[in-house]
């Protein structure tokens, strides 16, 4: 072993990345590749009704311009994991605004763009449904997603809250949300003969080619298709599953015979994949004057799409986080005119800050300190191994100084603004997926790894090469991952907090395999100084196997190999448990009340995500997890048009995002302790998704204590401050 784990170590892609030597989806050169272009509706709801491509077909340097009239007929995956439903192009129903309706195929993009301007569609257009509060009558239970049901019972909550001594019953609500990435989506397909290459910004490259390979099950098999994603700018969800873009260029691919690359617009982002949906939730809380649960009443309602309903917004923490014998949770989803939601970063979120404001609000009705009413209602019982929660109160509590607090609203102030400190507590569930690893040490002494995992820009080539150099005991410059590829062994999706969890136990054990295989031959071979010594004996660092207790009596894996005459390739799987990690935020916001105006000036969080694997990349995930957390709270909000149901401010100039100045400097604090329950996975957690989660309501307390103003629809806006 080298130590290697746990270090904050730099990450080994980062040269690359910052010079341009990274290969993303649309850098791949295809010779004779084609550019397209989508048509998008214009309408919400409706039918097409006269469609005249004549004068795009006109166009210089158009080779072929698709529609519903001349696409080829493909075959509608299941609802998981293809969230959409249906496959435009297909026939002649709008289902929202936004959807594709023809796509141009040219020798150049701007011949292909100019082109797409000079299709002639006409509709027969319906009056469509944009919000919630439009059509909250058609509010349903859908039903069960995943096995997942969405009303559980436990207890009599409706009893156990009649008879609560203390009550909070309030309404939360958030708005569509957008993922965001910088790096748009991006597909290039290359078909030869009858298999078929795609280019593909995916955050699961095994994912894509199931999706790909149910959708063109006609045409291709499985085993047949390619899916390349060496590294991703950004995803969040948005590229979880595959979307219609994907499935509708591989399609015009194989119809033109050439290779065709297509990268959306921003503004088609917002309608080509899926969004964070319009939440509603009514949240009641019963409690004892000590400020012990008794009753929590939870119906939350989504809004869903006219062709998907599938809630992607659980209420986990509302069932797990803190003790409570009576739980009722509901949760509703409203049919309207829009694109399918889905899954976007720490989904979990959405349902979780009403859950942390209410906690808040429970807080002053029974004169009780935020922090202690969460320590008075922790669950030691829990259905996860290990859960060191408690100590995150602790550890950010001490941090932060959050015994300075004076808990009167409005009390704290910093000349003319008004300072506020809030909290939360943060929890996120993490998916185990089964997932496969091999690993080579060729006959230079060097080791590569191949797993069919991402690279989404969370650290996972330097996690995973950590790994691979611990395992071995060589120097981490001896090791080469190679990720993104479904050539490679299978693994998991880059998404649920996944990723760790699922690969990490593979890549050990692979390296484990490959240790012990090297060791047998030197202790076999006459040749090597370590010639009959038992293999228990065998220690490894720095590259070389010695013998323990005599470093001199050493052999180094580039001699073993070589002499061997031959690459040692091994192979490493494994199936971990799901479960979940756990932290708490602190935050401080200053006011300017002439303005109404929020900065949040200082974060300080303390989590449990199991053990650490890297240091530098666990902290480099909480500043994103916050960021993320600001953009929710304090400015993230996507318009529709209530009229045509469509998206108003489909850009980053007026869809708002956190930037650097809008971010303080945040301050982490781990526990670190291996959880017992995740051995595959060295002890380590998910964790990606965890930071972030109790930020949007820590904002809020902190704004309520700053100003004695309860805020409970994000975002939390100028105006509803002034």
């Amino acid at each position: 072993m080298t130590g290697l784990i746990g270090r904050g170590v730099e990450r080994v892609d980062g040269r690359a990345k910052v010079t341009g030597a990274a290969t993303y989806a649309a850098d791949h050169r295809i010779p004779g590749a084609l550019h397209g272009f989508l048509v998008t509706s214009t309408v919400a709801r409706g039918e097409i009704t006269e469609l005249d491509t004549s004068q795009a077909l006109a166009c210089p340097g158009v080779v072929a311009v698709y529609t519903h009239q001349n696409m080829l007929p493909l075959t509608v995956p299941p609802a998981f994991p293809y969230p959409k439903r249906f496959i435009p192009l297909q026939d002649t129903r709008i289902h929202h605004n936004g959807q594709p309706v023809a796509y141009v195929v040219a020798q150049t993009l701007e011949q292909a763009q100019e082109a797409a301007t000079l299709v002639r569609v006409r509709y027969h257009a319906e009056q469509p449904t944009a919000y919630l509060a439009d059509a909250l009558d058609e509010a349903y239970l859908p039903p069960n997603f995943r096995d997942r049901p969405n009303e559980t019972i436990r207890g009599d909550a409706a009893r156990a809250l009649a008879a609560a001594e203390v009550r909070v019953e309030q309404e939360y609500s958030s708005p569509t949300q957008h993922h965001n990435p910088i790096e748009p989506h991006t597909t290039t397909a290359v078909w030869d003969g009858d298999s078929l290459t795609l280019y593909e910004s995916a955050q699961g490259v095994v994912l894509a080619r199931r999706i790909v390979g149910q959708a063109f099950a006609k045409y291709v098999r499985e085993e047949d298709i390619r899916i390349v994603s060496p590294y991703l700018g950004g995803g969040f969800g948005a590229k979880g599953p595959t979307w219609p873009h994907t499935l509708l260029t591989a399609a015009v691919a194989r119809l033109v015979r050439r290779p065709v690359k297509l990268v959306l617009t921003r503004a088609q982002m917002y309608t080509m994949n899926g969004h964070r949906a319009e939440y509603r939730r009514s949240l009641r809380l019963g409690a004892t004057r000590q400020g012990r649960l008794t009753a929590i009443v939870d119906t939350s309602t989504a809004q869903l799409s006219r062709t998907e309903e599938s809630i992607y917004n659980t209420s986990n923490s509302t069932l797990d986080l803190y003790a409570c014998r009576n739980v009722h949770v509901r949760q509703l989803g409203v049919p309207l005119d829009l694109p399918s939601s889905s899954y976007m970063r720490s989904p979990e979120t959405t349902a979780h800050f009403g859950l942390e404001i209410a906690m808040d609000e429970l807080s002053y009705a029974v004169g009780l300190d935020p922090v202690e009413l969460r320590v008075r209602n922790h669950s030691p019982a829990s259905p996860h191994s290990s859960k060191h929660l408690l100590e995150c109160y602790q550890l950010g509590a001490r941090a932060f100084g959050w015994a300075r607090r004076d808990a009167r609203p409005g009390s704290m102030r910093d000349g003319d603004e008004y300072v506020g400190w809030g909290m939360a507590t943060e929890t996120h569930t993490y998916n185990a997926i089964p997932s496969f690893a091999q690993l080579t040490v060729d006959e230079t002494g060097r080791a590569t790894l191949r797993v069919a995992s991402q690279e989404i820009g969370t650290g996972t080539y330097t996690v995973l090469t950590q790994v691979v150099a611990d395992g071995l005991g060589v120097p981490l410059d001896h090791v080469t991952t190679l990720l993104g590829d479904t050539a490679f062994p299978a693994a998991a999706i880059s998404a649920g907090s996944s990723t760790m969890p699922s690969v990490i136990g593979p890549v050990s054990q692979a390296a484990q395999n490959a240790r012990t295989a090297v060791v047998a031959i030197a202790v076999a071979d006459p040749r090597s100084p370590l010639h009959g010594v038992s293999a228990a004996d065998v220690m490894a660092e720095h590259g070389y196997l010695f013998v323990r207790g005599d470093r001199g009596r050493r052999d180094s894996y580039r001699d073993v190999v070589s002499r061997h005459g031959q690459s040692v390739v091994v192979s490493g799987s494994g199936l971990n448990t799901p479960g979940h990690s756990f932290g708490a935020v602190f935050v401080e916001v200053r006011i300017r009340p002439r303005l109404g105006a929020v900065r949040v000036s200082r974060v300080v969080a303390a989590y449990d995500p199991g053990r650490v694997l890297n240091h530098r990349t666990a902290h480099g995930q909480v500043i994103g997890g916050v960021t993320w957390g600001i953009g929710f709270a304090l400015m993230e909000h996507t318009q529709v048009d209530p009229n045509t149901a469509r998206v108003v401010n489909p850009n980053l100039s007026t869809y708002l995002v956190p930037v650097c100045a809008d971010t303080p400097t945040v301050e982490s604090y781990f526990v670190d302790r291996e959880d017992p329950a995740s051995k595959p996975a060295l002890g380590a957690r998910g964790f990606g998704e965890t930071p972030g989660t109790g930020v949007p309501a820590a904002i809020g307390n902190a704004i309520f204590h700053a100003t004695g103003r309860r805020l409970r629809d994000v975002p939390f806006t100028q105006d509803k401050l002034l």
